[in-house]
């Protein structure tokens, strides 16, 4: 398993605390771009970042243990909108920080252009696989944003991920990047987990910051990748995953499940055509 504690360049980053970053750079609605690299390609990354990246960094820690429980109706309404790219689009969750027991309620909106708009309750850790106790908070956050969750409204869990996060913070263009690694879904039984891959997200207002263009020097390119649709999409076969196809080929096919008593290997789905209206 895989993950960025114990990487020298990351040990040798100034730190910053976490209110610092919240004010500096809290961007609750911005332009997200995920990446998918090799793990092994992180520590030339973050060489390259440590004399322009401050690292978040909370009791001496600086990679924290993430939970996220995402809700869905019982048609998915969620993910088919993300699934045929429809212009505005939801998600519930629940996220977890595992090492503080810190819990939020979070809605996120995507709209135009690929602004996000995030709206977060302070949550009890001991609700954080039930939206019941946060539904108004969550009615209002989608209301506001003009947007119905299904016919019933019903809300609920479908997807956990695990992963571990790493935070830093770019002070020149006010932007944040974070890394994530060990990542793994859960659903219905079955554990999927993406072994040898972190995902870097940039965190921006608008324009491309220095690691996006850093690694677009490189020849990485923005990927299609949602940690509830695509996980989602690479567990349930039966799903349309036009979006994610190239995502789930290059990076999920071969992944190890722990279905059943023995291991298995979970193979993508044969081509298929997905309407994307």
């Amino acid at each position: 398993m895989t993950t960025t504690t114990s990487l020298p360049a990351l040990a040798r980053m100034t730190p910053v605390g976490l209110a610092e970053l919240i004010e500096r750079a809290a961007l609750q609605t911005r332009v997200d771009r995920k990446y998918v690299v090799p793990a092994e390609a992180l520590p030339h990354l973050l060489e390259q970042l440590a004399p322009h990246a401050r690292v978040l960094d909370i009791g001496g820690e600086r990679t924290f243990r993430y939970e996220s429980v995402y809700f869905d109706t019982p048609r998915l309404d969620s993910y088919h909108s993300a699934a045929y790219r429809r212009r505005r689009r939801f998600k519930v969750r629940t996220r977890t920080y595992l090492d503080s027991a810190e819990c939020w309620l979070e809605v996120k909106i995507s709209g135009a252009r690929g602004s996000v708009t995030k709206h977060r309750l302070p949550y009890h850790p001991g609700d954080c696989d039930t939206v019941r106790p946060g539904r108004a908070f969550v009615d209002e956050a989608l209301a506001r944003e003009s947007i119905a969750p299904g016919a019933d409204g019903a809300l609920d869990p479908v997807l956990v991920t695990d992963y571990h996060r790493t935070t830093l913070l770019l002070p020149e263009s006010a932007s944040r990047v974070t890394i994530d690694t060990a990542l793994s879904w859960r659903h219905d039984g079955a554990t999927l987990r993406l072994s040898g891959s972190a995902v870097i997200e940039t965190k921006t207002a608008s324009a491309a910051s220095p690691v996006d263009r850093m690694l677009w020097q490189r020849g990485v390119r923005p990927a299609r990748i949602s940690k509830y649709a695509t996980g989602l999409a690479a567990l349930r076969v039966d799903l349309p995953d036009a979006p994610w196809r190239r995502t789930l080929r290059r990076h999920f096919r071969g992944t190890t499940s722990s279905v059943g008593p023995a291991p298995t290997t979970l193979s993508h789905r044969p081509e298929q055509e997905a309407s994307c209206v």
